[in-house]
Parts: structure tokens; sequence; C-alpha cells
């Protein structure tokens, strides 16, 4: 059944607002202080494309593009990949939206109430000793654990501490577990009382979470209301929030700086807010974190996180977009009153000029169409490359030794499980299919038809008026990808844990490689 524009239109904008009220709510209520960023420069930041050598199985269409018709005839359940080739990996039910790894080790995130069906309920530890053959150990199952980790499963490396919390749906509370990864293939949890026990709960809102550098902290930062929560684990037997603040209408991820002392807080209505954190990481009595500058932009929607990096000595964030073709940003940060993008990286499929043509190939695909979640640079200072979870692109892996001209090297975006929905009961992206219409591209579309570049036709496809019941013909790929040499560990929606490997050829590791990705 067809459906015209003006119909889908409207089930778009409904859909959307079903999904995400709080961008909405976010947008209305932004304080007037901020400073709105505008910059159509950034908006056309495309990353040169990668020149795939042999064995490659590259993209048929736009840089980023699943095509409609690689969809329908079922070529994008063989995969796409250029310069990046699969050594192993562990589907299981799907993968929750972030997932985590310490050592030789990965722990597969939730998404309820999907994760409660068997045969393994909770988070799955993988033993990855062979990246070829990954082994199932044991389960978390704790409430936290069950009740879905959502953004929020995280690893300190330095402390061996794995923390996740309780997300139902959107926004949790109450819930949060702490583990000791020493044996990483058997976390022993810590905190049996608070947080754990379901008499005891935390006093914090999740949505997402992650550590300060020196995992004396874990922040946890819900996103109705958008409170954040900072939760002192100097006892992780008895962990305690020590400040509670509401920064914002809608708060979402973040990165901090490498003292601990900024934070970067990431504004659902698509922009930033810098607070000094400082009073909490020296552990004052009654600590303060005041905003110290707010950023907003109308090119991208529901920021997702940051990435703290310099060149040079000089003090950036990579900021990603979760929605509406914003991409990845790069931000000068050294004055931290007056912060301001100087750069971006986007895959083609994300020009103004392309919206129509993701719209008609990510339709029946579900609610996001081509945009980043996670990205994690190769290590802290002066990175030499950044590697992207990229919604229904894949994992993309950019040469950023110079941030200001981003060159692409290589990706793999992992073969489509279509029409595998029921078989996927962990995975965000089969949940989310009972929408087929891409809703996240709306607001993209419209700042397309505003610059006069959105042309209807070349939004008509095979698959317009999929509207419900999307079919899985892309993976959605989410979590932040862990560096190990040239090898990457990644997981995406559908297939699960993927180890990958980078070709020798377009990548060589530096000596101090560490992976980044803010929090």
């Amino acid at each position: 059944m067809r459906f015209s524009t003006a119909v889908r239109g409207v089930a778009g904008a409904a859909a959307l607002a079903l999904l995400v009220p709080v961008i909405g709510a976010a947008a209305s209520q932004r304080d007037p202080s901020g400073v709105v960023i505008e910059s159509h420069e950034v908006s056309r930041s495309v990353a040169a494309p990668a020149d795939c050598g042999p064995g490659s199985r590259p993209e048929t269409g736009l840089q980023g593009d699943v095509p409609a018709a690689d969809r329908d005839s079922g070529r994008s359940t063989e995969g796409y990949d250029c310069n990046i080739s699969q050594v192993g990996g562990f589907a299981g039910r799907g993968a929750g939206i972030v997932s985590a790894s310490f050592d030789h080790c990965a722990y597969l995130g939730t998404i309820f109430p999907g994760d409660l069906l068997g045969p393994a309920p909770g988070v799955q530890v993988l033993d990855v000793s062979d990246p070829a053959n990954p082994v199932p150990t044991v389960n978390l199952t704790e409430p936290a654990m069950l009740a879905g980790t959502w953004e929020s499963l995280k690893v300190h490396t330095g402390r061996k501490l794995l923390v996740g919390t309780g997300v139902p749906a959107m926004t949790g509370a109450g819930l949060l577990s702490v583990y000791d990864i020493s044996d990483c293939a058997h976390p022993r949890l810590l905190n049996p009382g608070t947080g754990t026990n379901l008499q005891m709960p935390l006093p914090v809102t999740s949505h997402e979470g992650g550590f300060s550098p020196d995992g004396m902290t874990y922040w946890s930062s819900g996103v109705v209301p958008g409170l954040v929560s900072a939760v002192d684990l100097a006892d992780p037997v008895n962990p305690r929030v020590i400040w509670q603040g509401l920064s914002g209408p809608s708060s979402h991820g973040f990165g901090m700086s490498p003292d601990g002392n900024r934070m970067y807080l990431a504004d659902n209505a698509g922009g930033l807010r810098v607070l000094d954190a400082s009073a909490v990481q020296r552990r004052d009595p009654n600590p303060q974190v005041p905003v110290l500058a707010q950023m907003v932009w109308t090119d991208g929607i529901a920021t997702q996180h940051s990435v703290p990096v310099s060149y040079d000595g000089h003090p950036y964030i990579f900021v990603v977009d979760e929605a509406a073709s914003g991409g990845v940003k790069l931000i000068d940060v050294a004055d931290d009153a007056k912060p301001k993008i100087v750069g971006g990286i986007k895959l083609e499929i994300n020009l103004p000029e392309n919206v129509d043509s993701q719209i008609a190939s990510a339709s029946g695909g579900s609610a996001f169409t081509y945009d980043p979640h996670y990205c994690t640079a190769d290590r802290p200072v002066d990175p030499t490359a950044l590697a992207c979870g990229w919604a229904s692109s894949g994992i993309r892996v950019f040469d950023v030794r110079d941030p200001f001209s981003a060159k692409e090297i290589g990706y793999f975006n992992p073969p489509a499980m279509k029409g595998r929905n029921l078989e996927r009961w962990n995975s965000p992206h089969a949940l989310a299919s009972v929408l087929g219409y891409p809703v996240f591209s709306e607001l993209a579309a419209q700042g397309a038809k505003e610059r006069g570049v959105f042309d209807p036709a070349q939004a008509e496809s095979s698959r317009t008026g999929m509207l419900l019941g999307g079919d899985l013909s892309t993976d959605w790929c989410m979590s932040p990808p862990e560096w190990r040499g040239n090898d990457l560990w990644v997981t995406c929606s559908d297939n699960g844990f993927l180890a990958l490997h980078l070709d020798e050829d377009v990548y060589t590791p530096p000596a101090n490689q560490r992976s980044t990705f803010g929090s």
C-alpha cells in the first residue's frame, strides 16, 4: 500500500512526537543565553571517500548509503566493506545500544524487555581470547542489567570496574551495579546493597553514564528531566550520590576533560553545555557545578557525546549528533566560555541535497537513517584515526591527523539480518522496527526544503509507504568501537559482537594507541 508524501509526513511527525518528546521539550525551553551556532561550511564537511583495496565489497551508492534496490534485492544482506575484514563474531540475540569491553572480554548491552527472553537474559559476557571464536561465559542478571543498560554500560580500565544502570525506556531510576572485572570473563558484583537491592535504590535518573578519567566518579545523566548525578565510587561497595543538578531540560551523553574538571554535556535538542565539574573532582563539601557556556545548533539533533582530544597541545572535542544528519563536529574548547565549531565530518548521504535520497533508501528501515552515534579516537593526544559506529552505514574509520580535513580510510557495514526481527530479541533495531518510517530524517528534510535542495520525487522509492514494520535491511552500529592495534572490537544491534581488522596498508597504530571516547 502506498501513501502520499503528505500522509507520510504526518505519520512521521506523529511517530517522532511519540518516540522523542524530549527533543521538542528541550527545544522549547532552551536557555536564551545559549549561543546559536550556524555553520554552513561545517554542514558540508564531507570526509574524502576511502580508496578501497583488493578484496573489498564497496558500497553501490552514495558514501554511507544503502540504496533501496540493494535492500529490496537482498544485496544488503551480504554487507559492504572497504579495507576492513571480519575476523569473528558472536551474534547471540543481538546487542543493546552501547556495549563495553576490557582485556580479552566483551560485555553486550541490553535493551528491555527483549533481553528478558531466553536463553541468556541480561548482559552477556564473552571471552574473546580468540577473536575468531568468541565464547560466552556468564550472564549478569542484577536488576540494572535486566532493566536495559541503554547507553550506560561502561568500563574504567585503570580501576578494572564495569558499571551499568537500569533504563527500561528512555529514562530509568534507582538502579546501578558495579562489578570488579579483574577476572574479565567472570565479573564480580561489588554493591549488593544500594543500587542493586530493589529495596535500596540509588537516587539517580539514568539514560547514559560514564566515568571521570580517574575512575573515582560515575556520572549518570537522565533524559526527562535532564538530571545529572555524580556518583562517588571511592568505595565501589557503597556508591553514593555526591552532587545532583539540572543544567538544562534534557541531557544526553558527555565527555570529560583529561583532568576531570570539565564536562562537555550533550543537549538533546542539538547542542552542548560546558560544565565546571572541578568541585566534584576535588570532592569539595557541598560542590557546585556551574554552566560555563551553552551552544545550540540546528544542523543535527539528539547530540550524543563528546570525545576530548588535543592537537599540538590545543584542546578540541569531536561532538556527535545522533540524528538529523548533523554528523560529527570538531569544536575548539580552549576558551571555556566561548567554544566554537571549527570543522566537521559527514558522509555524502548526510549532505542537505541528499536528504531526499536518504529518505528514499531508508524507508522501511525504522526511525534512524544514516547518523553517527559513538566515536572513538585512537589516542587522546594528537589522534591519528577516529572510528565511529554510524547507524545503517556501519563502522566508519577516518584519518584525522589533520582534523580539519578528515579522510575516510575504511568501512564495514555488516550483513543485514533482513526479515529476522524475531531472532533478535535484544536488538534495539528489531524492537524499534515496529515503525518503518525514518522519522529522524524529518528535521533534516525540513532544513533541506528551506534551502531549496529537497526534491520530493527523489524521496520516492520502491519502499515508499512502509510506515510500519521495519525489515532490518541494514544494521544499526551504535556502540563505541575499541581500538586494538589494527583490530577493532565493535557491536551492532542485529549482528552483535564483531571483531574486525583494518588493513595495514591504510592504518599504522601509533605506539601509544589508547581508545578514547570521552566517558
